[in-house]
């Protein structure tokens, strides 16, 4: 297990930032490389291990590409097939024995405790191999520097995916400054609100409505998919919005990973709304290389097929994911041929209908790993026999309205607008900061009396 949210907060971040502006700047890169591989291995310290062999081994692979030029290739095969190695052994390897049981009866299955952030860390090295392949960047020969990438606790278990060559400058020369750790307490203050405030109270109300299951009828059953979709929005931009926002206290620029996907008028803008740094990597470094949309429309459909299986089995070693990326793999595919035209010239809110429906159910394939659960709620969100919700359900949905309310608020640029709006105004900046200390205040207290707090990526 990793932190506890008030240790993490009011312990381990406030020393770690404490100590990296006391020290020289020639020091700060191994400060946070130590402090990361210590957040990491808290709960479980035999992963410290495997982290410090995958730095090294891969430090290691990017020297050897720049210093023997005509088998850089050879050695960026032999660096993904290592990578890829770790990843699956971890990661799929109870999935793929559960899958081969199907045919082969009587396999055991090995059940291999998940390192927390694996696929993170495992995409963001093998771009800093493929980077170095392609000459996009020089091989670092600092493995302080390398391994401070590579561990970076901000944004080491969930996200945004950074790629080498955006922060090879900043690790080797930032600046910080007032304004720009101002920035990133105001931005981690925003992403703590929305996984905690947002997101765990949406996650309740899924949670309770599906658990009366049946009962709560096909209003309950669609208020689920809403509460599952404002759940995952906010726990993962939460995150993400945290991790940049740290990064800015530390001096660093992170990508943007949200970009208000629920405002999206096709599935197409969606995906360049969500999860964006994952997009990205998919279309770098499998899409493209597959040849993209050079080939003529066949083989530009099999890519598209391709890339969303991989990036559904990237989620989860589950058939639910794979089936999940598939999905959008054919939404995605019917837009390319004729659909996105039909959408371009239809009325915005048609689209936007069109997509907000199609994610949300895409949510309930991403959510239920059990078929016959998932086959179970559809049945209960498609009965004409037991329309409206229940006693219980009515209640967890009257009870939870005014957040919904404001959950599909925060969903639009509302909030973002205002601000642009009014951060010249005169006495603006003291209003923000005493909203970000109210905001803080309700957060502790929210994180010391609820005892559900869930992390949706803790499987990624």
């Amino acid at each position: 297990m990793i932190f506890s949210s008030i240790t993490f907060l009011f312990f381990f971040l406030v020393a770690t930032i404490a100590i990296y502006y006391l020290l020289p700047r020639s020091l700060k890169n191994g400060w946070l490389l130590l402090t990361s591989l210590f957040f990491y291995g808290y709960g479980e310290p035999i992963y410290i291990l495997l982290m410090v062999f995958s730095i090294v081994s891969n430090y290691v692979l990017g020297i050897l590409m720049g210093k023997f030029e005509k088998k850089k290739k050879m050695i960026l095969v032999i660096g993904i097939i290592f990578n890829l190695l770790l990843l699956g052994y971890f990661k799929y390897a109870g999935f793929l024995t559960e899958t081969l049981n199907l045919l082969f009866k009587n396999l055991a299955v090995k059940t291999i405790a998940l390192p927390i952030g694996i696929s993170f860390y495992t995409f963001q090295i093998m771009s800093y191999l493929i980077d170095v392949y392609r000459g996009d960047c020089k091989p670092q020969r600092n493995i302080v520097m390398f391994g401070t990438y590579v561990t970076m606790f901000p944004q080491l278990i969930a996200g945004p995916i950074v790629r080498y060559r955006d922060i090879e400058l900043q690790l080797e020369s930032r600046t910080e400054s007032f304004e720009m750790f101002g920035r990133g307490v105001e931005l981690f203050t925003v992403g703590l609100c929305k996984k905690v405030l947002l997101a765990n109270t949406f996650g309740d109300l899924f949670e309770s409505l599906t658990a009366i299951g049946p009962a709560s009828g096909v209003v309950g059953h669609f208020v689920a998919i809403i509460a599952f979709s404002l759940q995952i929005y906010f726990d993962f931009s939460g995150y993400s919005d945290m991790a940049r926002g740290l990064g800015n206290m530390f001096g660093f620029e992170f990508v943007k990973n949200f970009d208000y996907p629920y405002i999206s008028k096709s599935i197409t803008e969606f995906w360049r709304r969500w999860h964006i740094s994952l997009g990205t990597w998919f279309k770098e470094y499998v899409y493209i290389p597959l040849g993209g949309n050079r080939n003529g429309i066949v083989k530009q459909i099999r890519n598209i097929l391709i890339v969303w299986a991989l990036t559904g089995l990237w989620h989860g070693a589950s058939w639910n994911f794979v089936l999940w990326g598939v999905y959008y793999g054919i939404l995605l595919i019917l837009e390319k041929v004729f659909l996105l035209k039909a959408l371009d010239k239809a009325p915005a809110f048609i689209g936007r209908i069109y997509t907000l429906a199609l994610v949300a159910l895409g949510w309930m394939l991403f959510q239920f790993t059990d078929m016959s659960d998932l086959g179970n709620f559809f049945a209960g969100l498609f009965s004409f026999q037991n329309f409206g919700a229940s006693t219980d359900a009515t209640y967890q949905i009257l009870s939870h309205l005014p957040l919904l309310i404001i959950g599909f608020i925060a969903c639009l640029p509302v909030a973002r607008n205002l601000f642009e709006k009014w951060k010249d105004k005169k006495g603006f900046i003291v209003l923000e900061s005493i909203l970000i200390i109210c905001a803080l205040v309700l957060c502790t207290s929210a994180l010391v009396t609820s005892t559900y707090n869930p992390f949706l990526y803790f499987r990624f």
